[in-house]
């Protein structure tokens, strides 16, 4: 019965898939058949590059030069460019040489700055890294080549995963435009983004507290808008092992002074992926309008994006006593196929400035969203020997959450003698209210199986939506002031601030988790600019986290602490020689811990985890045509305190002490365009799993190779990228954020044909 159950499920599933095959085979092929004939799809724009795109020579005029006759030119245009020289990538005041990395990134309310006048750590990665990455998620964008950024590897997640300065960071924490509350909850496809930005340590007094209290680090996202020359651009795509999809990009400006700009971006993906019998779908439409005036500037962003999963990944536990196994296959499923995730967000947010007067503007930013998660699979996943038979209890989760954020402030200039003032004054606000539904444990759902062939039992409907478990909120309010002094001609600059928040969380079901909580944050930094090439910094700020709650089964049962305070002293130095740039910094994170007391079991907020470290990284064009990113960092993740002593001094779990990470680029002539040929390694030590330090899964090296080949057709730019990720099919251990271990991603091909029309 089983096996016909099984048997039925997997006709439908091809059958499905098949169709899925055609419809996108269908739109590519038509893609392909107008790119062949030179004709556009739909309203035609005159298309050019964007300021990062790679610049290519204009073939009929090549050919008029070349062959001084106009008939034979005409006859060629509509041929394949012959371009005698390499494609240089197109240089610009707002991208560093090889357009991977913006020159500037957003610093929370102190706005935009250049990366040598920012005290901070920080990388902005462009829509060109990612468009030329394949990237499908935030996490294959930062994770890549940024050795402070560390990820499990995992494919098809409930979740993208990954820690930034050693300390998890939850993707609801990342920012929209700079506005907390707006991104989508789980997972980000990042085709609507202009910019991919990270900033490195807290940032509380910046930013104002992080919803889930993420404290290593912040991630903003740039929504893309117009640029001034139209774009038209369709990009076809396809994943191993059987998953297609396309993506749209259209924007033009209007207006005399071409004020008024729309910019929408369209992406759907779906198909079988490198993991068996593992689906991936995502959809994601989004919209930008703005409007820039004289003295004033309104924009307008909204999306509408699903990300769902069929054989999701949630992670493995070890029974006591039970050593790390070795890994199964890299391609192997451990959720039964049946199992999924599914996320549906919406998000909007509009943005205003207007220019008091030369020296003073004021702005203000709102924005509202609308999740809807729900999870039927694997709930728990414990190991039982040493042969790999483990235990599965399968769970549904649900919830739906609204969210509302805003900030709003002025910000200006003005001179005290000989030292210039940059300052700004804000408040923010953000509230979400949520909905929670689940069973933990469905009855009778209850496997045991093995990792190295795992088999099970009929799939379990779904009812997780019948089961209401609590209602719960998080508000929080802050006022936060900071001013930039400059001296000796703006080569001295040092910035003072604080922010003043109040945290109020209340749950449905445990009325002593209600309060209201406030502290104080302040913030320090210092940057001298030595030459004109090189800056040095230093910096303290900190990071908040809303206060644990006692358990119910602890002595002190229900008591609330306060918000708990990150702190980090940061010093560092920057050098950019105008087509590569380095950092090189040391810092230090004191992040602290709650725990019960096993002795006395009170509950208590007196731990404390310490990530000392040392990083550097680069990236640029450090010669014609080489292009390098990456860089090597060491932490050392200590529990500096613990209650009662236990594991005090261990490593904390799922960190690993060292990453080196490397990507590089060569552009190559060959007859009719550019060929760039590309590779990255990514080499990390082991991670403990347990904090007494006794388990650990070993470091990895892993390589990705890849080429994009760039030319014109009809005189139409024409991109193709093909990449191989884990070239080698490493099979490895990861360590998710809720659980000991996730197998790492097999090995993936992708290809893509971008075409601009």
């Amino acid at each position: 019965m089983k096996n016909d159950i099984r048997g039925n499920r997997k006709k439908a599933a091809q059958s499905k898939l098949q169709s899925k095959k055609s419809f996108v085979l269908n739109h590519i092929a038509s893609a392909q058949m107008a790119l062949l004939m030179g004709v556009s799809v739909g309203t035609v724009f005159v298309c050019a590059p964007s300021a990062y795109a790679e610049a290519t020579i204009d073939s009929a005029e090549t050919l008029k030069k070349n062959q001084g006759n106009s008939a034979i030119a005409q006859q060629q245009s509509t041929e394949v460019t012959q371009i005698p020289a390499l494609q240089a990538v197109a240089e610009s005041d707002d991208v560093y040489a090889g357009g991977q990395v913006a020159k500037k990134s957003k610093i929370g309310f102190l706005g935009d700055k250049d990366f040598m006048e920012t005290p901070f750590n920080t990388i902005s990665y462009t829509d060109k890294y990612v468009e030329d990455k394949q990237a499908k998620d935030i996490t294959e964008v930062i994770a890549a080549t940024d050795p402070s950024v560390f990820t499990n590897g995992a494919s098809g997640g409930w979740s993208e995963n990954y820690y930034i300065r050693g300390f998890a960071s939850s993707t609801s924490d990342m920012s929209m435009n700079g506005l907390f509350g707006i991104t989508p909850f789980y997972r980000t496809s990042p085709e609507m983004f202009e910019r991919v930005e990270v900033l490195k340590g807290p940032s509380a007094l910046l930013n104002g507290m992080p919803p889930a209290g993420s404290v290593g680090g912040t991630v903003n996202l740039v929504t893309k808008k117009a640029g001034d020359e139209p774009l038209a651009r369709i990009t076809t795509t396809y994943m191993s092992d059987s998953q297609f999809g396309g993506h749209i990009d259209l924007g033009r400006r209007f207006g005399e002074n071409k004020e008024f700009g729309v910019r929408f971006n369209g992406v759907y993906r779906d198909g079988e992926g490198a993991v068996k019998n593992q689906d991936k779908e995502t959809q994601q439409f989004s919209l930008g309008l703005d409007w820039r005036g004289e003295r004033a500037r309104v924009s307008v962003d909204a999306y509408d994006a699903k990300d769902r999963v069929d054989g999701v990944h949630r992670g493995l536990n070890l029974a006591t006593g039970v050593a790390i196994p070795k890994p199964p296959k890299a391609d192997t499923l451990l959720n039964p196929d049946w199992s999924f995730v599914e996320t549906k967000d919406k998000g909007a947010m509009i943005k205003g400035e207007y220019d008091l007067n030369d020296k003073i503007t004021a702005y203000a930013n709102y924005g509202q969203s609308n999740t809807k998660y729900k999870y039927n699979g694997a709930m728990t996943a414990i190991v039982k020997d040493g042969l790999g038979s483990f235990e599965t209890k399968i769970g549904q989760l649900a919830f739906e959450v609204d969210k509302k954020s805003a900030d709003a402030g002025f910000k200006g200039v003005f001179e005290t003698g000989p030292i210039k003032h940059q300052w700004v004054v804000n408040g923010t606000y953000y509230k979400h209210d949520q909905d929670d539904y689940g069973i933990r444990n469905v009855n009778g759902a209850e496997w045991t199986t093995n990792l190295y062939n795992p088999v099970w039992g009929s799939p379990v409907p779904f009812t997780a939506k019948a089961n209401y478990l609590y209602h719960s909120t998080l508000s929080t309010s802050s006022y936060g002031f900071a001013d930039t002094l400059s001296f000796a001609e703006d080569r001295v600059q040092l910035t003072l601030g604080a922010r003043y928040q109040t945290v109020k969380p209340t749950s449905s079901i445990n009325k002593q988790a209600q309060y209201s909580k406030s502290a104080t944050t302040p913030g320090a930094a210092l940057l001298v600019k030595a030459t004109d090439k090189i800056s040095v910094y230093a910096n303290y700020i900190e990071g908040l986290t809303k206060g644990d709650q006692a358990p119910a089964t602890a002595e002190n049962a229900g008591v609330i602490f306060a918000p708990q305070k990150t702190k980090q002293a940061e010093l560092g130095v920057k050098l950019d020689q105008g087509s590569f740039a380095h950092t090189l910094a040391v810092f230090e994170i004191k992040k602290p811990n709650s725990s019960t007391d096993i002795s006395t079991n009170y509950f208590s907020a007196n731990g404390e985890q310490r990530n000392r470290g040392v990083e550097w990284s680069f990236f640029g064009t450090p010669i014609e045509h080489v292009r390098l990113m990456g860089g090597v960092t060491y932490i050392d993740p200590e529990l500096s305190k613990t209650v009662g002593g236990k594991n005090q001094g261990n490593t904390a779990t799922g960190v690993p002490k060292t990453q080196a990470k490397l990507g590089a680029e060569w552009d190559t002539q060959v007859a009719q365009g550019t060929l760039t040929l590309s590779g990255n390694i990514n080499a990390v030590s082991k991670q403990y799993i347990n904090q007494e330090n006794t388990l650990h899964v070993p470091g990895r090296t892993l390589l990705d190779v890849g080429a994009r080949y760039s030319t014109k057709v009809a005189d139409h730019p024409v991109t193709i990228r093909a990449g191989v990720n884990n070239l080698t099919n490493k099979a490895y251990w990861g360590m998710p954020q809720l659980s000991s271990l996730v197998l790492g991603a097999p090995r993936t091909y992708m290809l893509s044909a971008s075409y601009d029309f």
